[in-house]
């Protein structure tokens, strides 16, 4: 491979970053779990970069990368440290192994089955099994109340309507920082699904912080239509990010991720 080449590679694996850094977060339920996993596919690229290159795609080879250091550790998740993160513990027992994999690598990082399978090491008919077997055990294992914060009315509209086709109540659609905690006041939601950027210019992470100050341990869910200014790495991150303009099944998949592990990490003001 040229230098030309090598740097363009280079670039690639820089550029799609922010995205493994996401999705190991989304696996492993943190941050700080995540970021291990992703510096350590990294490390083991500038040791052996044959994995990664080993696709024209350079972000199908940084996630096939990633997914050999993940399976070579036995595939973990943070230690048990409170009695939510026991409680997804508890939850991730009773998951078909791979499946949740497969279904964040689909629904929320956009490859196609096909890719999956070559991320994954298994065959497209494989890897499309594995996303069903996901979708129907989470959907099936919780279901819960769910408030909106999102000031676009047909966008607000869309969310609550998938949230509730996979089972779970709406409390309610908040269009501004102060609509928000005073709907999570009368009505405490099971989880939080919030735009960054609210109608009166306040911001979603400041109505999400009020609400947290109120009630510990809910859940969040972040939208926004530039995920790469968050994952950043200088502050904490969301767990679960969606990026705007969003499909039906990156909701739904973000939506059952976050009630089955109860993630409440969220972003500093």
């Amino acid at each position: 491979m040229s230098s030309n080449e090598n740097a363009d590679f280079a670039n690639s694996v820089a550029a799609n970053v922010p995205f493994l850094r996401r999705y190991a977060r989304a696996l492993t339920g943190s941050q700080e779990s995540g970021d291990r996993y992703a510096a350590a596919t990294l490390e083991a690229i500038l040791l052996d970069d044959t994995a990664a290159k080993d696709r024209q795609n350079a972000k199908i080879g940084l996630f096939r990368a990633f997914h050999l250091v993940w399976s070579s550790a036995g595939a973990p998740v943070g230690e048990a440290d409170t009695h939510l993160s026991a409680r997804a513990q508890d939850h991730m027992a009773g998951l078909t192994p791979n499946t949740r994999e497969a279904l964040l690598l689909h629904a929320v990082e956009g490859f196609t089955v096909h890719e999956v399978g070559q991320i994954m090491d298994v065959t497209a008919d494989e890897a499309d099994d594995l996303i069903d077997i996901a979708r129907r055990e989470m959907e099936n294992a919780i279901a819960g109340k769910v408030m909106v914060i999102e000031d676009e009315a047909i966008i607000a509209m869309d969310i609550a309507s998938i949230v509730e086709d996979v089972g779970h109540a709406v409390t309610g659609i908040a269009r501004s920082r102060a609509e928000a905690v005073k709907l999570a006041a009368s009505d405490r939601p099971d989880l939080i699904l919030a735009d960054i950027q609210l109608a009166d210019n306040s911001s979603g992470i400041d109505a999400v912080n009020d609400i947290l100050a109120q009630f510990d341990n809910i859940p969040v869910i972040f939208i926004t239509a530039f995920p790469e200014r968050l994952l950043t790495g200088t502050r904490p991150e969301p767990a679960f990010l969606i990026t705007k303009p969003f499909s039906e099944d990156q909701v739904r998949s973000a939506v059952s991720q976050a009630m089955f592990f109860s993630s409440t990490e969220t972003l500093a003001a």
